[in-house]
């Protein structure tokens, strides 16, 4: 069984792309808008640059894909009785204002 070939995807946040590029790959520098559409564009490419690089019968190339997307998650809150977002004081430190919070989202007091 042939060893799979590693691709790595980064988002561009600035261009809203995932880049893909690979050391097992020379020249491999491609993007596309979804994971699946660049995972389509990859199982295409990768055999017509590994030929231009002078591989002989590439044939099937299996290869992994390992996506990476860094992000920051907010301090939102969500009900998912009530169906609210609200946003929630990361300084909460008494009861009464826990209490506030949750009067936002539509839950009963819990402190």
């Amino acid at each position: 069984m042939q060893k799979a070939l590693f691709i790595r995807a980064e988002w561009d946040d600035e261009a809203s792309v995932w880049v893909a590029t690979s050391d097992d790959v020379p020249g491999l520098a491609t993007e596309a808008d979804t994971l699946e559409a660049l995972s389509a564009k990859l199982e295409s490419l990768v055999p017509e640059l590994l030929e231009a690089n002078g591989c002989p019968n590439v044939g099937d190339v299996p290869f992994e894909l390992l996506a990476r997307k860094y992000a920051i998650a907010h301090g939102i809150g969500f009900s998912p009785i009530t169906g609210v977002r609200f946003p929630v004081d990361q300084k909460i430190k008494s009861r009464h204002t826990a209490n506030a919070v949750l009067r936002q989202a539509g839950l009963p007091k819990g402190f």
